[in-house]
């Protein structure tokens, strides 16, 4: 880390955390409620999922600019790979991705054969993004050679589609965040991702903040422009706003874009929809 620039410091994190909260009064906009909303990734991944729930969820997503003109579609739809097929079947917008968690996800205790496999194999079916969980037992056995060497190694089955690597940070310290964030760039991602929302803590302002500011070394370092998406407990308009903000003052506006910031904020889409709309709305109940 020390090659970028970065060491932990808890109270300046904390800090900084506490200045952009006490700024979201001031975003509560309309459009800024439309921008978190596009960035959203539209995400069900329960083990109850059957291919009807998600094919109508689907075609909700078909709807949605009928029902809520002016209002940006989500960026992405995304599910477990059994079930990448029915929304590539079913999926009429070709800009929204459809992003799969493979790897063996959400714990990433299986063999690195079979992680690039499913998720080559998820590709091959259509999707066109992939979220997949660093080796967290390995990366905290401080073996971080094997860590990177499996993210390139998915990387490289997986071409051209985008990788999001999730590095589960409710289970890190600071320290580790910024060495997991750093690794996962240097091995080729092209997001990094907090959480899989399957931990506690998942997301959190904290670790967000630490993320994008490696980003942003990352990028003065390389001039590589990698992605960052929070997940996990991302439920209210406040909620989704603190990434908002975080992004844009560590990173800039350019990173607003949906190329390049996303919210694993399924929970969150109808209560942006009923800020916007200043009504309340449950479009995508299932």
């Amino acid at each position: 880390m020390e090659e970028y620039g970065w060491a932990a410091d808890e109270a300046g994190i904390a800090n900084a955390v506490a200045e952009i909260k006490n700024s979201l009064p001031a975003l509560r906009t309309q459009e800024n409620w439309k921008r978190c909303f596009g960035a959203i990734d539209l995400t069900t991944l329960n083990a109850t999922d059957t291919v009807e729930e998600v094919y109508k969820l689907t075609e909700k997503v078909n709807d949605f600019s009928v029902n809520f003109a002016g209002v940006p579609p989500v960026s992405a739809i995304c599910i477990y790979p059994a079930l990448v097929q029915t929304v590539r079947r079913a999926l009429k917008i070709p800009a929204i991705q459809i992003a799969a968690v493979g790897a063996g996800f959400p714990a990433s205790q299986t063999f690195i054969k079979v992680k690039s496999e499913e998720c080559r194999m998820a590709v091959e079916q259509g999707a066109t993004e992939m979220d997949v969980v660093i080796s967290l037992g390995t990366f905290l056995s401080g073996d971080y050679a094997t860590v990177a060497a499996e993210i390139r190694q998915i990387k490289a089955a997986i071409a051209p589609a985008r990788l999001k690597v999730i590095l589960e940070t409710g289970a890190l310290t600071a320290t580790q965040i910024a060495i997991a964030s750093f690794i996962a760039m240097e091995a080729g991602a092209d997001f990094i991702k907090t959480s899989t929302g399957k931990m506690e803590p998942a997301a959190t302002p904290a670790a967000a903040w630490i993320m994008t500011n490696c980003i942003r070394r990352f990028h003065e370092k390389t001039g590589k422009k990698v992605g960052f998406k929070p997940a996990g407990g991302i439920v209210s308009p406040d909620d989704a706003l603190m990434y908002y903000a975080i992004v844009k003052k560590t990173l800039g506006g350019d990173w607003l874009a949906p190329s390049l910031f996303r919210l694993g904020a399924s929970r969150a889409a109808n209560n942006l929809l009923s800020s916007i709309f200043a009504s309340d709305i449950n479009y995508f109940k299932r």
